[in-house]
């Protein structure tokens, strides 16, 4: 494991001259479910098995599961279930319930190399503790901005408590992972330690302007040139839709033949069915239709800030969208304003509304962003930030357990 040490300078991520280990996933979210955090880590989890590793995933149960505590076996990853309850607020999530006892009564029956903890709730907290008294390395992964949700949510006076207990859950672990430069730099500057960046992939195959498909843009009442506006994403507070509708009305104000197109679920939605009949609410979709639905618009609004990442935005790229969005997370990280995309500083909702109207008007614009869009996005494949997490997590395991490690920004993985 030294070797690993001496080679950090290597920033290729290639594939380490190591055993295979065993790790265990903790996650309050995954497939089925649909949000950026379950897909990223149905990612690792693939790209990990695949490179020989064995896994181990605990994660609550879902509404349609037994309700009895059940462990199953899926090739190489296996699956423990344990309790949870719906999240307050959010009732199709669910999160999970403190398991310290269970946990250091399986990874002493079965001990992981590495215990990997993907979310703060109390599943994820009780992880880290039973991961230490037992001696058995332990990292973590920022996917969701907690603290500044609380604005959304009408608790405000919980951000700096809720941004105590993250930076106290995350400093016990040997190393937090996070998706961008930008987040990194503010993390560091709050008082996290042990930070390595671990950017997002977009399969550039599934998500392909060669998708787009006129008989559904058809089934959106559109004529082949008609503007399609698309948003894809979770109907929540913290999303700013009521800034995408506002953008929206300005485009139809300069392109009457404009419709808006969201694909998603989430507790708002039946309130902005109500609020905006002129819209087409399609629904959440994967793989296949939900790359036709992105690759059938012609722009792509992203109005939301509280993003840590914000994979819909790489994945509009490499479908042929023309992007609007603000500047951070990954609009930050891979769009170039007037190159391959249209960005507004944070905040700036009227710079935001104006790229929107920009794109609604210039057709050409909105090719050439488009075509360097899906350019940028061909060289974000999943399987370089696999290879720099195994290779991340190989060099754990050389280190004293709950050792701080290298100085907080250093990365294996540019983005």
């Amino acid at each position: 494991m030294k070797s690993l040490i001496q080679k950090r300078a290597d920033t290729k991520c290639s594939r380490p001259h190591t055993t295979n280990v065993h790790i265990a996933l903790i996650t309050e979210t995954y497939a089925p479910e649909i949000n950026g955090v379950a897909m990223t880590l149905g990612r690792l989890v693939d790209g990990l098995t695949s490179r020989g590793h064995r896994m181990t995933l605990i994660r609550p149960r879902q509404r349609h599961e037994s309700p009895q505590y059940s462990v199953t076996q899926r090739v190489a990853c296996r699956q423990v279930r344990l309790p949870g309850m719906p999240m307050p607020g959010y009732p199709q999530l669910r999160i999970g319930l403190p398991a310290g006892k269970r946990l250091r009564s399986l990874w002493r029956l079965v001990r992981p190399d590495v215990v990997h903890v993907a979310t703060e709730g109390p599943l994820g907290a009780s992880a880290v503790t039973a991961a230490l008294e037992l001696g058995i390395p332990v990292t973590s992964s920022f996917h969701t901005n907690f603290d500044q949700y609380t604005r959304d949510y009408r608790m405000g006076w919980m951000k700096p408590v809720v941004g105590a207990w993250l930076r106290y859950l995350h400093n016990r672990t040997m190393r937090t992972f996070v998706p961008t430069q930008d987040l990194l730099g503010r993390l560091k500057g709050e008082g996290y330690a042990n930070l390595r960046l671990l950017s997002r992939g977009v399969d550039s195959e599934l998500f392909s302007p060669k998708r787009r498909d006129e008989s559904l843009r058809c089934s959106w009442g559109l004529k082949p040139q008609d503007l399609a506006v698309v948003h894809v994403g979770r109907m929540a507070a913290e999303k700013n839709y009521p800034l995408l509708f506002r953008a929206f009305d300005e485009m139809k104000a300069v392109e009457p033949s404009a419709r808006l197109v969201l694909v998603g679920d989430g507790p708002l939605l039946s309130a902005y069915q109500r609020q905006r009949p002129d819209a087409i609410f399609t629904g959440f979709y994967t793989g296949q239709n939900l790359a036709a639905h992105y690759a059938s618009g012609d722009v792509y609004l992203h109005a939301s800030t509280t993003e840590t990442f914000g994979n819909v935005v790489t994945e509009a790229m490499a479908s042929g969208l023309a992007v609007s969005a603000f500047d951070y997370a990954a609009a930050r990280e891979f769009i170039k304003g007037g190159e391959n995309g249209l960005v507004a500083r944070v905040g700036d909702a009227e710079t935001f509304i104006q790229n929107a109207v920009r794109l609604a008007r210039e057709a050409p614009l909105r090719e050439r962003l488009a075509e360097c869009g899906t350019a940028t996005t061909r060289q974000l494949g999943w399987d370089r930030v696999v290879a720099c997490f195994e290779k991340d997590l190989l060099e754990v395991l050389s280190l004293p357990v709950g050792a701080m490690g290298y100085e907080g920004s250093e990365s294996s993985l540019e983005p």
